[in-house]
């Protein structure tokens, strides 16, 4: 990626490792997204021809996708120094004062769930996306006096899975707002081809097909089994093939849709314990012990989409297919259009 890329919150070695070996170094390399791909290079080039920084970058979509892989090739592309923080990370106004005032110019901040960022940070980020300055406040109280901190000219690129909840001031300042999809199965094919190719892995295109198929749409969730069934294929001494894929998967729950346990659980506790909804996702998330911003998240997108879920006013619904995938007969009420 760029030559210099810091980091303001830790992350797991190994984990950072793997990815980093998996991550696109280029649009050219990056599969999938294609018109957010066109767009992004058409930003960079016109910002290149006009020697400037990059316009502001919101990167809106489910985990997986590739927003932290986007922002790190914005970034190389550019060849520009690139800082990596998170939201949860940024709890005070001087936590990104600390950060902006270190910026060096042209580098890439990069602020993954930037919609976690607390308030006073939010409206700090209004003055500096837009004029690259602060105001720092000095003293408490009626004595109190603001300082303006100029502030290296800088892109910011802000990731985020919940763009609904970043207020208006701070993403009507952004020059350009993608929204990632999820990928196809042919797509997420390509993405392990690469990925087996880069872990050495021998592997057959039925082995790959059926990881693309229950892979949730999601390229981080495409690698991640692959890896496990690297690992079962060497633990048992055979082959990667489409049976050594089904009998890997089997082991760590994942099913013939891609559903894993979690998913399970919420399809089961809404038809099984509500009598298949309506039910409110607190009362949902309490049910399964899991957190309710991780059910909105992670999980009910995947549910929606594969038409298993349906949101209604009052709550969540399972589907007729919801049923039948869980071996159970539908209640009456159900209707075949939900």
């Amino acid at each position: 990626m760029s030559d210099e890329v810091r980091r303001v919150t830790p992350e797991s070695d190994a984990e950072l490792a793997f990815e980093g070996a998996l991550r696109p170094q280029s649009l050219g390399e990056f599969v999938g997204q294609h018109k957010v791909r066109r767009q992004l290079q058409l930003l960079l080039e016109a910002a290149a021809l006009q020697s400037r920084t990059p316009d502001h970058i919101l990167l809106a979509g489910p985990p997986g996708l590739g927003k932290t892989t986007l922002a790190m090739i914005v970034a190389h592309e550019g060849q520009r120094p690139l800082r990596m923080t998170s939201g949860p990370a940024i709890q005070h106004a001087g936590d990104l004062a600390a950060v902006l005032s270190s910026l060096v110019p042209g580098e890439v901040l990069f602020i993954d769930e930037i919609h976690r960022m607390a308030r006073s940070a939010e409206e700090m980020l209004y003055l500096a996306m837009e004029d690259f300055r602060v105001d720092i406040m000095v003293g408490k109280g009626a004595g109190a006096t603001s300082i303006p901190l100029e502030l290296a000219p800088f892109t910011l690129v802000g990731a985020t899975t919940r763009a609904g909840l970043l207020p208006n001031p701070l993403r009507d300042r952004f020059g350009f707002t993608a929204h990632l999809e999820f990928y196809e199965p042919e797509e997420l094919h390509q993405v392990l081809v690469r990925a087996a190719r880069l872990l050495t892995l021998a592997i057959d295109d039925d082995a790959l097909g059926e990881i693309a198929r229950r892979s949730r749409g999601t390229p981080r969730i495409a690698n991640r089994l692959l890896r496990r069934v690297r690992d079962y294929a060497l633990v048992h001494g055979g082959a990667a093939d489409r049976t050594a894929v089904r009998a890997a998967l089997e082991l760590y729950d994942v099913d013939e849709q891609g559903l894993d346990r979690l998913d399970r659980a919420v399809l089961s506790a809404v038809v099984e314990r509500f009598d298949g909804g309506p039910v409110g996702l607190s009362t949902l998330a309490v049910s399964v012990g899991e957190e309710a911003e991780t059910i909105e998240a992670v999980v009910e997108p995947f549910l929606v989409r594969s038409g298993l879920l349906s949101r209604t006013p009052r709550g969540r619904v399972a589907t007729v297919r919801a049923w039948q995938h869980l071996g159970l007969a539908p209640r009456t009420t159900v209707g075949d259009d939900l």
